[in-house]
C-alpha cells in the first residue's frame, strides 16, 4: 500500500464521555501533570507507575494536589469506566453490592489501578471544556486559527462551551496541545538530558502506545480502523514516524511531524454523521408545523464502537424504536419540543440538549447520559453515569450506580427512582453490563459552588408525587417488572394508593347505584 494513504483521527470516545461537562480543576495544568509524571516513576515500587493504583493517586490527589477525594475518585472512575468491559462491570457491581459497610467499599477501591500515562493523558483532555476567560472577553481572534465547525444546528456548538460532540473541537485541541500531550510521555531523564528539544528526545514504544488512547487511523479506502502503534510500526511507515529498529524508540521530532501531517477530521464523528450518514425517517413532519425532524445516523458500514445517531427538531411527535441501529450507539437529542421519545435498545451515550416539554424514555445506556440546557423534561433511564447542566424544572427517574453529577446553572431538579419496564429490559441491561445494585440514584454529587440557593437546585421526589410509568408498546421479552423494584417508601405509597382505588370500587359496588 501506498504509504502516503495513511489517515489519522481523533478518536471521539474519549472526549464525548471521558471529558466531563466543567471547567477542569487548575491542578490539571500541564505544570502539576509534569511534576506528577516526574513523580510517579520515582515511586514505582508504590503502585505508581507503569499501573497508578486507586490508593497512591488519592495520595497524590488529595495530598499534593489538594483535590477533595470525591473529586479524585469521579476523575479515577470515569476513567476507568473507558476501560472496562461488559464482564468488568457486571463483576464490579457485584463486589460493589457486597460490601457492608464504607471501609468495606474503601478496602475493594484500593484493589483499582488504571494505565498511569493513559490516565495522565485523560486528566489532560479535561482542558476541552476550559473556560478562556481572554477568549470570552475579546471574542474570537480574527482570523481565527482554529478549525470551525460548519454544523451548529447540531452540535450547538454557538451557545454552549461544551464541546464534547464537535469533533471539530477535539481534532484543533490535539492540533494545539500535541506537543504537550507528547511531553507527558516522555521519561524525566529524556526531557531532561535535551532541555526540551524536541530534535533529541525519544520516545518509547509504550508511549506510542498510550498514546493509541486518543488517536487511531487507516491506510485504506475501506478505512479499516488500525491501533495508532500498528501504524507507527508498519514497514513502510517507519521513516516517516520516525521509529528506530535499532533503539526501538521514536523519534520525537519527527513523530510529532508525522501526527500532524496525517490527522484529519474523523470520518466516523458528528461532522461525518450530519453530512454523509443515512437520514431516518423515524418522525414525520406535523401538518401545520414548519419544523422538520432530523434523523441521521452513520452509514452502515461503520465499524463497531463508532454508531451514532443525531436527533434534531423532534416536535409534537411520538418517537419509539427499538433497533440494531441503536444497540451500542453514542446519541445526542438536540432541540425537540412536545415530544415523547422512546428508544428502547442498549445504548452506549446520551445527549439531551436544548430540549424542552418532552418525555425521553431509554434503553440501559452503558457509559453515562448527559442532561444540557434543556427545561420541563423528564428523563427515564437507566445509566451507569448521569449529569446534568444548566437544567430547569426536570424530573429525572434514574437507576445508576454512581453518584449522580449536578453540574452548574440547574434548577428545581427532581431526582425519583426508576420506574418502568419493557419485556428486553433485563437482557439490554445485562448487554450494557449495569445491574441493578448498587443504585445511587438518590445521592447526588453538587459540582457546583455552594450558595444561598444550593437547596432550591434538586430534592428528592415525594413518594405523594409518585407514578410508576407504563410503556404502551408489546414486545418480546421476559422482563415483567421494575427491575430490582421499587424503594420502601414508594412501594408502601403505591400500595396505599392501590388499596385506597378498591376500597372506592368496594363502596360504589356496595352502594347498589342504579345507571
Amino acid at each position: 500500500m501506498d504509504q502516503y494513504n495513511v489517515q489519522l483521527w481523533v478518536k471521539m470516545e474519549p472526549f464525548l464521555v471521558g471529558a466531563l461537562q466543567l471547567p477542569p480543576p487548575s491542578k490539571f495544568s500541564m505544570h502539576y501533570l509534569r511534576k506528577m509524571s516526574s513523580y510517579v516513576r520515582t515511586r514505582a515500587n508504590d503502585g505508581c507507575y507503569p499501573r497508578l493504583s486507586w490508593t497512591m493517586w488519592r495520595h497524590i490527589a488529595c495530598g499534593k494536589l489538594q483535590l477533595a477525594e470525591d473529586i479524585a475518585w469521579l476523575y479515577f472512575e470515569v476513567f476507568d469506566s473507558l476501560k472496562q468491559t461488559t464482564e468488568q462491570r457486571l463483576e464490579w457491581a457485584e463486589a460493589m453490592s457486597s460490601c457492608k459497610s464504607e471501609e468495606e467499599f474503601e478496602k475493594l477501591k484500593s484493589t483499582l489501578s488504571v494505565d498511569t500515562l493513559q490516565f495522565f493523558l485523560f486528566l489532560y483532555i479535561q482542558q476541552l471544556n476550559k473556560v478562556s476567560l481572554r477568549s470570552s472577553v475579546m471574542g474570537d481572534e480574527w482570523p481565527s486559527p482554529r478549525i470551525k465547525s460548519p454544523s451548529p444546528e447540531f452540535s450547538g456548538k454557538a451557545n454552549c462551551q461544551y464541546k464534547n460532540w464537535d469533533d471539530y473541537s477535539h481534532l484543533s485541541f490535539i492540533l494545539t496541545h500535541l506537543a504537550d500531550l507528547l511531553e507527558l510521555l516522555l521519561d524525566p531523564d529524556q526531557l531532561t538530558a535535551s532541555c526540551h528539544s524536541t530534535h533529541s528526545s525519544l520516545l518509547s514504544l509504550k508511549a506510542i502506545h498510550v498514546l493509541g488512547f486518543l488517536i487511531e487511523g487507516t491506510v485504506d479506502k475501506n478505512r479499516t480502523v488500525h491501533l495508532l502503534q500498528e501504524l507507527a510500526l508498519w514497514q513502510p511507515l517507519q521513516v516517516k514516524s520516525g521509529f528506530s529498529k535499532i533503539s526501538k524508540t521514536f523519534s520525537l521530532y519527527k513523530l510529532q511531524t508525522w501526527l500532524k501531517e496525517s490527522l484529519i477530521m474523523n470520518p466516523f464523528g458528528t461532522s461525518a454523521c450530519i453530512k454523509s450518514g443515512k437520514k431516518l425517517a423515524w418522525a414525520q413532519q406535523v401538518e401545520g408545523t414548519t419544523k422538520r425532524a432530523k434523523v441521521a445516523c452513520n452509514p452502515c458500514t461503520v465499524p463497531e464502537g463508532h454508531h451514532m445517531v443525531v436527533m434534531s427538531q423532534v416536535y409534537r411527535q411520538t418517537v419509539a424504536k427499538s433497533s440494531e441501529t441503536l444497540v451500542g450507539a453514542h446519541v445526542k437529542i438536540y432541540q425537540c419540543n412536545e415530544s415523547f421519545i422512546y428508544l428502547l435498545s442498549p445504548l452506549r451515550s446520551v445527549t439531551i440538549e436544548k430540549c424542552r416539554n418532552s418525555t425521553f424514555i431509554l434503553g440501559p445506556v452503558q457509559m453515562a447520559v448527559h442532561v444540557q440546557s434543556c427545561e420541563n423534561i423528564k428523563v427515564i433511564a437507566i445509566s451507569y453515569r448521569l449529569s446534568i447542566s444548566s437544567t430547569t424544572s426536570c424530573t429525572l427517574h434514574i437507576l445508576t450506580p454512581t453518584r449522580p453529577l449536578i453540574l452548574s446553572g440547574n434548577q428545581n431538579l427532581i431526582l425519583a427512582p426508576f420506574h418502568t419496564y419493557y419485556p428486553m429490559l433485563e437482557d439490554h441491561m445485562a448487554k450494557a453490563g449495569l445491574a441493578t445494585i448498587p443504585n445511587n440514584w438518590d445521592n447526588p454529587l453538587l459540582m457546583c459552588a455552594e450558595t444561598s440557593a444550593t437547596k432550591s437546585i434538586w430534592r428528592v421526589q415525594s413518594p405523594r408525587e409518585f407514578y410508576v410509568f407504563v410503556i404502551p408498546f408489546e414486545m418480546e421479552g421476559d422482563t415483567m417488572e421494575i427491575p430490582g423494584g421499587l424503594p420502601s417508601a414508594y412501594q408502601k405509597a403505591m400500595r396505599h394508593r392501590e388499596q385506597r382505588i378498591q376500597l372506592w370500587q368496594k363502596t360504589v359496588k356496595e352502594a347498589s347505584l342504579t345507571r
